[in-house]
């Protein structure tokens, strides 16, 4: 949710050469609702060519609607630790109102917890503290009331593309129940279960990028 892309890096070594990658990062100014930060994300992306769109834990929902609004350049999307909707519903009341509350930068040791847990290691958990430092609270907050209200469960039904759902085994954050969700409204999308936290592809950056590449090579030609 931090969305400065700088927890991205050794993910994209590992695609190397297989899949040339853009990284979209989000402003940490303004309207920050999933409508703005589509629209920025839109602007973003290479002005021709196939896609193959990654949305990871917030963005998701970005890159679901991105998909919809793009179905002649989108050949494949892949979902990582993600959602179309609440992923936890029971809490949704809390975090709509978090979202409203001046609330403070989450404690270091909290967040690793979280997001890492027992994968954490030093330079994970201080790359992680360095990218939460780069976003204000105010902007985490506002991005968790978003998270609260999204649905993209009609955008992502209307899809008619390959989907791949990276699945963290030791996910803190996102339940399983995320990916059921989504399998179910969408009952092409092929789930692959790997070992690792939330922030998977941080922790998992080889088996993650191994994962995307043979999945786009079972793709069908669109050049």
């Amino acid at each position: 949710m931090d969305g400065t892309g700088r927890l991205f890096a050794p993910f994209v070594d590992a695609l190397g050469d297989a899949l040339p990658t853009v990284i979209v990062r989000y402003p940490v100014t303004g309207e920050q609702s999933y409508a703005r930060l589509t629209e920025h994300a839109a602007q973003a992306l290479p002005p021709d060519g196939p896609l193959l769109l990654l949305g990871e834990s917030f963005s998701g929902p970005i890159a679901v609607s991105l998909a919809a609004r793009l179905p002649e350049r989108v050949a494949a999307l892949a979902l990582c630790c993600s959602f179309v909707s609440n992923p936890r519903p029971g809490a949704g009341a809390l975090m709509a109102l978090a979202g409203r509350l001046p609330l403070p930068s989450p404690p270091r040791l909290i967040a690793s917890r979280a997001l890492l847990g027992p994968f954490e290691t030093p330079a994970l958990r201080l790359a992680l503290a360095e990218a939460l430092a780069e976003v204000p609270a105010a902007v985490l907050a506002r991005r968790l009331r978003e998270v609260a209200r999204v649905d993209m469960t009609a955008a992502l039904r209307g899809l008619s593309v390959p989907l791949l759902y990276l699945q963290a085994l030791q996910d803190r954050v996102v339940p399983p129940a995320a990916a059921a969700r989504i399998q179910a409204a969408y009952p092409a999308t092929r789930i692959e279960a790997v070992r690792g936290p939330h922030c998977l592809l941080q922790a998992s950056p080889e088996t993650t990028a191994h994962a995307l590449i043979a999945f786009s090579r079972g793709l069908p030609d669109r050049s």
